[in-house]
């Protein structure tokens, strides 16, 4: 067999090699399924418990009968900065229309945290997914991701990325509790 012939070979077999692991591989994902299954907007949001900067602890299931801005981000997310104070100008305004922002911080220590905290004055619920087990329940990408809450504790909308001011009071209004939208 001339080199030529063995080099050509050498080529098919790997090739071969590269195409039936890929095949395995989608078989075997297929068949065992992904662990991270996608949250939608009409899932119902998975419960969770974390603590805040206090020390406090924040259930979700307990926020039940309000909206819910469940905000993932990090200290390190520019858009995340931009974000936070027209988050927190109008948590003060629709705090008492029935809507709780709650901004999970991912995988950061408690002094990042609370410096960025304190840096940008929020009054809402910081609380930390330290082992990112909220994140990993929720299938959450990039930072930010916000997921709208609504009052039966179902998922409105799923947001990636960046969100204007202008999106954000729309948001909170989608998801005010209807027994708060009538009374003003």
């Amino acid at each position: 067999m001339s080199k030529k012939k063995q080099k050509r070979l050498i080529m098919r077999v790997s090739i071969l090699a590269v195409l039936l692991a890929a095949v395995s591989y989608t078989i075997y994902s297929s068949v065992t399924g992904d662990e991270r299954s996608l949250v939608r907007a009409g899932d119902q949001a998975p419960d969770f418990i974390l603590e805040d900067l206090d020390g406090d602890t924040h259930q979700l299931s307990d926020y039940k009968g309000q909206g819910v801005f469940l905000n993932f981000w990090g200290t390190w997310c520019e858009p995340c900065k931009e974000e936070f104070p027209y988050m927190q100008k109008h948590y003060e305004v629709f705090k008492d229309q029935g809507v709780e922002v709650i901004a999970v911080n991912v995988g950061e220590s408690e002094f990042k945290v609370s410096n960025f905290a304190n840096q940008f004055g929020l009054t809402f619920p910081v609380v930390r997914d330290v082992n990112s087990d909220v994140m990993d329940a929720y299938s959450i990408g990039p930072l930010p991701t916000t997921l709208l809450v609504n009052s039966d504790g179902e998922i409105e909308k799923v947001i990636t990325g960046e969100m204007s001011e202008e999106m954000i009071v729309s948001y909170m209004n989608m998801i005010k509790p209807e027994s708060q939208e009538s009374s003003e």
